[in-house]
């Protein structure tokens, strides 16, 4: 049964963050958000100048002082609102934070605009000259993008309309995380359990079938009865992107969002046709799930579901998840060990769920925080997993931050998810060099199954539902609630396989996607989980002796922040997307990983 949520002022201080480390208390945050105001304005002062070099750099250095004093801002306030998203004062200081930002882009909005407007020759004089060399790729890539930016006056409304463009995530976040109530469900005996978004994966991973139904039907029914208040945030998050896109003189949407990191869309497309090549081995999995779960029909709810369902799924303590998650990453060397170690006993982390606290977790920071970690930990594997996958995203911020100038320490989103699923899959190929066990390897067989299923073929599902509504809306179609629902249980039809119940509820699903919001995102998981098979098999061979140079060009990646375009930067670590290969060698890999636990099932029902 689930534990029931504490308050936050109830739990242990010492499996909290440390926010005090950025500002000692909300009072000293608003000293700073009242003082970078002021700065932001100083910004405005460059306006009409950017032709002189040295009066171009100054603006530069000034920019980029501000935007990560704006970004330490922002930061803490969203740890704060991620705490309890109930509490008004943390709502207060995220809608400041959010106003902050947009003031801040709409006084740079005259920047890019100024810069392009010069003429050709300048221009390419300012990007080779050496009194702005660390500005170079920067300023180069804005010379990239002049038929897409618009004029000065243009980009300022744009700009000015940042807090508006973003509220469809809000909203959509706000009734998810505040306003809709879910209640109690029965499990098996009768006994009321609290259901809610932060517990709702946790029932779904239980073994109790009938709370597994319950939560599942109670929990979309509430998504049923919002179903018209989520339909029109999602019009609205598409609309404002193909606007966007159009104003930008982008042929879609994705072209725009696949050009913002330099990334061609055949990326996206290829990725699609693989996996759909490699749909036979995810329905073969779905036929494993039914077998050794011995159910007449596989529902949806069963999709969590431990597959050793006679037994409890293991649970860990967070100390023991610690432990797990330094055994794994030793093998990168004392200076990753060390840092994590040290992570781990100075406040990144934010471990327990409690009342009103955000759903999920996430690894978010500045370049002058700490890469803080938020998770809602409940001691089963797929926790350990989250603490070693939001690891990854920390380290990787920690490694870019350290070597990189603030201008190119911002890695791109292509490759944020890169680090922390190579972490994933080392920790499960180090659970299974310690057993022989044919049940306990099934368990990690199946987590390692879990995580290619959630991460390449259902986040390329989502990709491909995401990529078909943004076409319809481009195309005048409407996106009412039916389309979306039938869309979205079509798909999931197609991906799970004729095995798969497609029980009704499944098409509210697509509602409860917060990563629909940040278009075009969901897809680049599934091209990070290809290139992380690829990165963490290389980094086995080497620990065993294989093979040289993974391990080094591996952690040059990982420092790389965005100072190199994110395919080039693969392509030093040894992967290269230019064509579909990383994907077909990633579920090659699912195969294989299919394969061996297929004979575990045979040999435990053959020694039943």
């Amino acid at each position: 049964m689930a534990e029931k949520l504490l308050e936050r002022k109830d739990l242990d201080p010492k499996y909290m963050w440390d926010l005090t480390k950025i500002y000692k208390d909300d009072a000293e945050w608003e000293k700073t958000y009242s003082a970078v105001k002021e700065e932001i304005k100083k910004i405005g002062s460059f306006a009409g100048k950017l032709g002189d070099v040295e009066t171009l750099k100054a603006a530069l250095d000034c920019i980029h002082h501000v935007e990560s004093k704006v970004s330490e801002l922002e930061v803490y306030a969203y740890l704060r609102f991620s705490e309890d998203t109930r509490a008004e004062d943390a709502k207060s200081l995220s809608a400041k934070s959010m106003n902050l930002s947009v003031e801040y882009f709409t006084t740079l909005s005259f920047f890019e605009p100024e810069l392009l407007s010069l003429p050709d020759e300048t221009l390419k004089a300012i990007v080779s000259n050496d009194e702005l060399k660390d500005y170079q790729i920067l300023l180069s890539r804005i010379y990239d993008k002049k038929k897409h930016t618009l004029s000065e006056e243009a980009e300022r409304i744009i700009a000015s309309y940042g807090e508006v463009l973003s509220s469809p995530g809000e909203i959509s976040a706000s009734l998810e995380d505040s306003d809709m109530k879910f209640g109690t469900v029965k499990d098996k005996d009768g006994n009321d359990v609290e259901l809610n978004g932060a517990n709702f994966v946790a029932l779904q991973s239980s073994n109790d079938r009938v709370l597994r139904k319950n939560s599942y039907e109670k929990y979309y029914t509430n998504y049923e009865d919002h179903i018209n208040t989520f339909t029109s945030t999602m019009q609205a998050n598409v609309k404002q992107a193909t606007v966007s896109a159009k104003l930008r003189n982008y042929a879609s949407s994705r072209e725009m969002a696949s050009d913002s990191e330099r990334v061609p869309v055949i990326v996206y497309d290829n990725l699609i046709e693989a996996v759909r090549r490699h749909m036979p081995d995810m329905h073969r999995y779905v036929a494993l799930r039914k077998k050794l779960l011995q159910v007449d029909e596989l529902h949806f709810y069963d999709v969590y579901a431990p597959l050793l369902t006679d037994d409890e799924p293991k649970k860990y303590t967070f100390e023991e998840a610690k432990q797990m998650m330094f055994d794994t990453v030793k093998i990168y060397g004392d200076e990753y060990l060390n840092t994590v170690k040290k992570g781990c006993e100075s406040g990144w982390i934010d471990v327990y769920p409690n009342k009103g606290k955000r759903g999920g977790a996430y690894s978010s920071g500045s370049y002058t925080t700490d890469p803080y970690i938020m998770m809602n930990y409940t001691g089963t594997l797929d926790s350990v997993s989250t603490l070693v996958h939001e690891m990854g995203h920390s380290m990787q911020t920690y490694f870019s931050n350290k070597t990189q100038k603030y201008q190119y320490s911002n890695y791109t989103l292509f490759v944020a998810e890169v680090a922390s699923t190579v972490n994933e899959n080392l920790l499960i190929e180090n659970l299974l060099s310690k057993t022989t066990d044919p049940k306990e390897r099934l368990v990690l067989l199946n987590q390692y199954l879990e995580n290619f299923k959630g991460t390449v073929y259902r986040q390329t599902m989502f990709a491909e539902f995401e990529k078909t509504i943004h076409e319809a809306s481009e195309n005048g179609e409407a996106l009412t609630p039916q389309y979306l629902c039938n869309l979205y249980a079509r798909l999931n039809e197609e991906y799970f396989g004729p095995e798969m119940v497609v029980d009704d509820f499944i098409k509210y699903e697509w509602a409860r996607i917060p990563h629909f919001y940040r278009p075009f995102y969901v897809y680049k998981y599934a091209t990070s989980y290809s290139a992380a098979v690829a990165l963490s098999e290389g980094i086995r061979l080497e620990s065993q002796g294989k093979a040289t140079g993974n391990i080094q060009k591996y952690l040059e990646f990982l420092s790389m922040g965005c100072s190199l375009d994110p395919l080039d930067e693969l392509k030093h670590a040894g992967v290269d997307f230019s064509t579909p290969e990383p994907v077909d060698r990633a579920l090659n890999k699912f195969k294989e990983v299919l394969d061996e636990a297929e004979k575990c099932v045979e040999q435990l029902l053959s020694n039943k």
